[in-house]
């Protein structure tokens, strides 16, 4: 591969990793936001804030859908340059249909901690992108 071919090789997967990122950064601001009405929801805020968490939650989701795609296509661009190990982010179904019909504590403490769970792994592929995109910075062409 010439240097050209490694310039051109190299400015794509930088491009993608920072695709990658902003991705990951507007999903963990929705998790976030998707976290703060799940909290009030288990301090007794009812059906409202049930709705509100769970639209916050698909908000989340389909970012994180976007983010999957993204570093789908960071991985592809990174394999002349670096590998990057696969991640995954799912939130069960029924935790948000006995959330929504057992308007309960335990049910709402099930969401929260998929919500958590959910930002940890976000908040872990953000620094594995951040640190590969170092990487890529300190590349010579």
């Amino acid at each position: 591969m010439d240097n050209l071919d490694r310039a051109r090789e190299l400015k794509e997967a930088k491009q993608a990793g920072q695709e990658a990122l902003n991705c990951l950064n507007r999903a963990a601001e929705s998790l976030k936001s998707a976290g703060n009405w799940g909290i009030v929801d288990m301090l007794g805020g009812g059906l409202i804030s049930t709705f509100v968490k769970h639209s916050k939650m698909n908000d989340a989701e389909a970012l994180v859908q976007q983010a999957r795609s993204a570093l789908k296509r960071f991985q592809k661009e990174l394999t002349d340059v670096e590998n990057v190990e696969d991640f995954h982010i799912e939130t069960g179904d029924f935790l948000a249909f006995a959330d929504y019909f057992f308007d309960g504590i335990i049910a709402d403490w099930l969401m929260q901690s998929r919500i958590n769970d959910a930002r940890a792994q976000v908040e872990n592929a953000r620094q594995k992108v951040m640190y590969i995109m170092r990487q890529l910075n300190e590349i010579p062409l």
